[in-house]
């Protein structure tokens, strides 16, 4: 039985919800809760809402209002949408004592991919009676599956009241995505087309992924804020944007989709060795977006590190003033392994950031993540710069470098950890952690981190 969803925009005509800097609870989950409804018609998905206009429901009236739309079976979904207040920031996803996590999991998986922070997903028990939920419009609505969404605290000092008044529609999305996997309807983006989203579907890989796109498996990985390589089958990825530019020269060639090392270089009557010689390629592989150099005189500036026995990409970066990441890049290199003979371009001109006047023009490859390590800063730093809501970047995008004047940068060598590099600098962990937009405790050599 197709699972149909009552949208409930919480408060509304005496019943304003909370207010402040500009924002009136009622009004927000109103709008939010209307354009849901419209994007989950798109998709297909039944829905109703418990009201469409700034009328007065009562604790008592809401929930029976609920259960009249679709009735009392465990195949509708309650969606009780809230702005929150209390001074905290993030979102929040508190689900019925009779639920799974499943749902609501997926909710705060989305709304990360969306740039906003989740607190927690959770139940709350009454306290007069632990066997029932604290929450009347989860507590009334019995075997319906019922959720309450809080999108971000209207009070907040962090990022949500902009994330609120900018980005509610965003947020909203989130959880039509969310609804989309969880019910098992192919998600299609707003404008009827797939655009920047991909739906999982059983046998794929974040590798097979990335290699469909033009993208690293390290760039979707980031631009979904995942910490496993595991895909969920009916999972939304949202893929980095991909502008291919129109060739800037004559001796340079931006791959397109089809293209081969065998057409590239019989276009320009050159032989395979050639091209791959050229540009420092050791296989055959190809990304879209990707730019080669197709004539000497573009390749004259390269500067080239044939590999030897016992050479490592940390000693080879190392030796030419490189962090690995940096090499990798200038190398095309997924892997860490090296073959004694390997043509390796060590030419550190092209990675150093020349910025006097503290811009960064995007190239293919990049990504939010990326350019930030290069300048040795942190992604929010980068984000707040630019007056940026998303990690979506477009290749020619200029973007401002905030300046790190007095600031204190350390490059991770081998056997570092976090808490050494704390203790070093007499800082905490969680601080050196929040200083660099960390969501775990790994680290790699070369990585640059702001020493708060």
């Amino acid at each position: 039985m197709a699972k149909k969803v009552v949208i409930d925009p919480g408060h509304g005509g005496e019943d304003p919800g909370a207010s402040a800097n500009g924002i009136v609870e009622k009004d927000y989950t109103l709008k939010i809760s209307q354009y849901m409804a419209d994007r989950l018609s798109e998709l297909g998905i039944e829905n109703a809402l418990t009201r469409d206009s700034d009328v007065t429901l009562d604790s008592t009236t809401r929930p029976k209002t609920a259960q009249s739309l679709f009735g009392t079976g465990s195949d509708v979904i309650l969606v009780s949408n809230h702005i929150n207040a209390g001074g905290g920031d993030g979102a929040e996803v508190i689900y019925a004592l009779r639920n799974s996590d499943t749902l609501s999991s997926k909710i705060a998986s989305e709304f990360i991919k969306s740039g906003q922070n989740v607190r927690k997903y959770y139940q709350r028990r009454l306290p007069s009676n632990s066997s029932k939920d604290y929450y009347y419009m989860l507590r009334e609505t019995p075997n319906n599956e019922s959720i309450i969404v809080e999108y971000g605290f209207l009070d907040s000092t962090g990022d949500d009241v902009n994330q609120i008044k900018n980005n509610w529609q965003e947020l909203a999305e989130a959880v039509v995505r969310a609804l989309a996997s969880y019910i098992g309807v192919p998600y299609v983006a707003p404008g009827g087309t797939t655009g920047n989203y991909y739906t999982v579907k059983a046998g794929d890989t974040l590798y097979g992924i990335a290699s469909k796109y033009g993208i690293s498996v390290d760039e979707l990985k980031a631009q979904n804020n995942l910490t496993s390589n595991t895909l969920t089958i009916g999972e939304v990825l949202i893929i980095p944007e991909i502008e291919v530019p129109e060739t800037p020269d004559e001796n340079v060639y931006i791959v397109k989709s089809g293209d081969t090392l065998y057409s590239i270089a019989n276009k320009y009557g050159m032989t395979v060795n050639e091209l791959k010689s050229l540009n420092n390629l050791t296989s055959d592989a190809l990304s879209i977006g990707q730019e080669l150099v197709v004539s000497e005189g573009n390749a004259a500036t390269l500067e080239a590190y044939t590999v030897k026995a016992g050479d490592t990409l940390y000693s080879i970066a190392n030796k030419y003033g490189l962090t690995v990441s940096e090499l990798k890049l200038l190398n095309n290199l997924s892997s860490d392994t090296l073959s004694i003979g390997q043509v390796l371009n060590v030419s550190n001109s092209s990675t150093t950031p020349s910025n006097p006047s503290n811009t960064y023009t995007v190239k293919s490859g990049d990504s939010l993540y990326s350019i930030a390590r290069k300048y040795g800063i942190t992604v929010d730093a980068l984000k707040s710069a630019n007056g940026k809501t998303s990690n979506l970047l477009s290749i020619g995008e200029v973007l401002v470098i905030p300046t790190t004047t007095g600031a204190r940068t350390y490059t991770v060598k081998s056997g570092d950890s976090l808490w050494k590099i704390a203790t070093t600098y007499g800082v905490s962990v969680n601080a050196l952690k929040q200083a660099n937009g960390l969501s775990s405790d790994l680290l790699s050599i070369g990585q640059i981190l702001v020493i708060p």
